[in-house]
């Protein structure tokens, strides 16, 4: 899910495994729940990017329960 997401909002050329560090889920797990995601990433650049461009995600449909915030 992470991948895709950043995929669609990164629009760049570098790949998923160069720019993302590590992927965890937070809380405890319930089934049919939903957990938030944290994403770290390697790069500085790459986050002010993706903050910068997260404004894509108001019109995808597919990704309506999508929140980003900088930590």
């Amino acid at each position: 899910m992470a991948k895709t997401v950043i995929k669609g909002i990164q629009g760049s050329t570098q790949k998923f495994d160069q720019v993302v560090e590590k992927v965890g889920r937070l809380g405890r797990y319930t089934e049919g729940g939903k957990r938030p995601m944290k994403v770290k990433m390697r790069y500085q650049v790459v986050v002010e990017e993706i903050m910068a461009r997260k404004g894509k995600l108001a019109d995808d449909v597919d990704h309506k329960e999508i929140w980003i915030k900088k930590i």
